[in-house]
């Protein structure tokens, strides 16, 4: 490892990344042809974007054809307790760990880019950083780099770290010295995919998004699939299930860096009080945070099928607040909400305050009941 490169990796750790390790991009990967199955099969559901940048995704030379190397960098977001001990309190609501306060987006990247730009400026490089923001594929690189290797859930684990880690890439046309790529450890273990709520994973190492609850609750637009509703249980924005119960955790420390540890208000925010948040309230409570980032309106959806799970009959009161919302996807959520948790004062809603029958998406939500 040459001066620079060790350079590199110090000024990482003293800008409050907790790993930093360096990769090759010049050589083939897999990577590229399980992307290409993953879409052909479907399973990217609505994110059109994967399917249009497919072909700049396959490869980091594929989106800039002069990348020689990758710095790939990583911080802790580790929790402080088991996000699975949330699940079971069904009248609040279970927010993932990694929204529980700052977007890390913004956090990485700006120091991502100081460390880029004191690289460029000691070796005359040329250098592009992402933070999950363009067409690359950081987890395979993560690998590459040795942070750690892509679980049978598809996501990383590390050794030193457990499931909790924000990946930032530096790209760059200069030659650096690769690290020893990660070798992966699952063994015979399955428990990542034995524990998700909503089987989305058809086989080890592939995963099908349109099952998958973090997709369910901030990529997909539309009302809820009524097969998953059930299962989702009180999580309202992502899910950490399969995260949460790798063994791997046990190496695992919580986040060192105050952005990411868990703003009181959003570790056990009742779902009651979330449900009357209208688009002003929603922005105040979570700017600056990546639950901004898919809208009041969905974020009610999940509110309200989160309240139809809850058991609580007296959060019928809460769905028949937003039966008149001014959301289509709003009341639908609602009207299925009522109906799961008092089928006696849904049929008497049903004809009282029925939709306007031009409203389809609404209307069909409400005939099929609960």
């Amino acid at each position: 490892m040459s001066a620079l490169e060790a350079d590199l990796k110090a000024n990482a750790r003293a800008l409050g990344f907790d790993a930093a390790r360096i990769a090759s991009v010049r050589d083939t990967w897999a990577a590229g042809d399980r992307l290409a199955a993953f879409v052909a099969d479907g399973r990217h559901g609505d994110m059109a974007w994967m399917e249009d940048t497919l072909a700049r995704r396959s490869h980091p030379q594929a989106m800039w054809p002069e990348a020689r190397s990758a710095i790939v960098v990583a911080m802790n977001y580790g929790p402080r307790r088991d996000p699975m001990e949330q699940v079971a309190r069904r009248e609040e609501a279970t927010i993932s760990v990694y929204a529980q306060n700052a977007d890390y987006h913004d956090v990485m990247k700006k120091r991502l880019k100081r460390l880029a730009g004191d690289f460029a400026r000691r070796s005359g490089a040329q250098v592009k950083v992402f933070v999950d923001t363009a067409p690359l594929m950081e987890k395979p690189l993560a690998q590459l780099a040795g942070l750690g290797w892509q679980g049978k859930h598809t996501n990383l684990v590390s050794r030193d770290f457990g499931s909790w880690l924000f990946l930032g890439v530096m790209l760059t046309d200069a030659k650096l010295t690769a690290d020893t790529e990660e070798t992966d450890t699952c063994g015979t273990c399955r428990a990542c995919l034995d524990i998700c709520p909503t089987q989305a994973f058809p086989a080890p190492y592939q995963i099908d998004a349109r099952r998958c609850i973090s997709y369910l609750t901030i990529e997909h637009a539309g009302p809820i699939p009524r097969e998953f509703r059930a299962a989702i249980g009180n999580r309202i924005y992502g899910c950490d299930d399969c995260l949460a119960v790798c063994p791997w955790n046990k190496f695992a420390s919580a986040a060192r860096d105050a952005a990411f540890h868990s703003r009181p208000e959003l570790v056990a925010p009742l779902l009651e009080e979330l449900s009357q948040l209208d688009d002003a309230g929603f922005r105040e409570i979570f700017a600056g945070s990546p639950i901004k980032r898919i809208g009041r309106d969905r974020f009610v959806r999940n509110v309200m099928v989160a309240i139809g799970n809850s058991g609580a009959t007296r959060l019928a009161s809460a769905c028949k607040d937003r039966l008149s919302d001014a959301s289509p996807l709003v009341r639908g959520a609602a009207v299925w909400a009522l109906g799961a948790l008092s089928p006696d004062s849904f049929i008497g809603e049903r004809t009282s305050r029925r939709p306007a029958e031009s409203d389809a998406s609404v209307c069909e939500e409400w005939d099929a009941g609960p």
